[in-house]
């Protein structure tokens, strides 16, 4: 074995033979060292002053663990960044406000000419829209929950859902449901065989002729 102190701090080493003449660095304060060469005497437990060197043969350090990001919260997280890109600067829709870091909920404004409904249950003109969507647990394998924060006249809305899940896919963007429940307020879509709200339903099919109420497009410049 070989015995050395380092110059630097004074601290005492004990190596191998096989480590002679090896250059390493003190752990204690740093100071460039050399293992010294055995002596000719053939005493290895000999000190000598020459540093630190390493008490074993160097090891490779493990790379920490690299964490597995879950499926739902990549989609969260694209679906994010795709609101964010597509709406930004869009007059006809616009996020007002998310919950969830990635978001989980949107609250969504919509200039987009629709229909309230007023007296008598005979729909009168609404230009302004809220719909709150909902990405669940089970998104996107199920469909978001969607529903309207503003009073609508249509077929396939009642004040509690919004009837998006006949059309969903998995591999379906948020952003074309967002933009379809847009062409829906503007009744550029609806259905009238299966109803939400059977008065509206009847109101469109006698009026199919004054359909849509706002044709103009609902996808914003760059997704066209």
């Amino acid at each position: 074995m070989i015995g050395f102190t380092c110059a630097g701090c004074g601290r005492s080493f004990t190596v191998p033979d096989s480590f002679a003449g090896r250059k390493a660095t003190c752990k204690s304060c740093g100071a460039p060292v050399t293992v010294p060469e055995l002596s000719t005497g053939g005493d290895t437990a000999a000190h000598h002053t020459a540093g630190a060197a390493p008490s074993a043969a160097p090891t490779a350090v493990a790379a920490p663990p690299v964490r597995k990001i879950p499926m739902r919260q990549r989609r969260l997280t694209a679906d994010a960044e795709q609101m964010a890109a597509a709406f930004h600067d869009f007059p006809l829709i616009r996020v007002v406000s998310t919950r969830g870091e990635p978001a989980e909920v949107y609250q969504i404004e919509y200039q987009v000419r629709g229909l309230d409904r007023g007296k008598k249950n005979q729909p009168v003109p609404r230009e302004r829209h809220l719909v709150e969507i909902q990405l669940t647990s089970e998104y996107p394998r199920i469909s978001p929950k969607c529903k309207m924060l503003t009073p609508i006249f249509h077929p396939n809305i009642d004040p509690a859902t919004i009837c998006v899940g006949d059309h969903w896919a998995a591999g379906e963007r948020l952003v074309d449901l967002v933009i379809r429940i847009g062409e829906m307020i503007g009744y550029q879509a609806y259905n009238i065989k299966s109803p939400l709200d059977a008065e509206a339903a009847m109101w469109a099919d006698l009026h199919t002729a004054e359909l849509p109420i706002d044709a103009r497009s609902m996808i914003p410049p760059g997704l066209e």
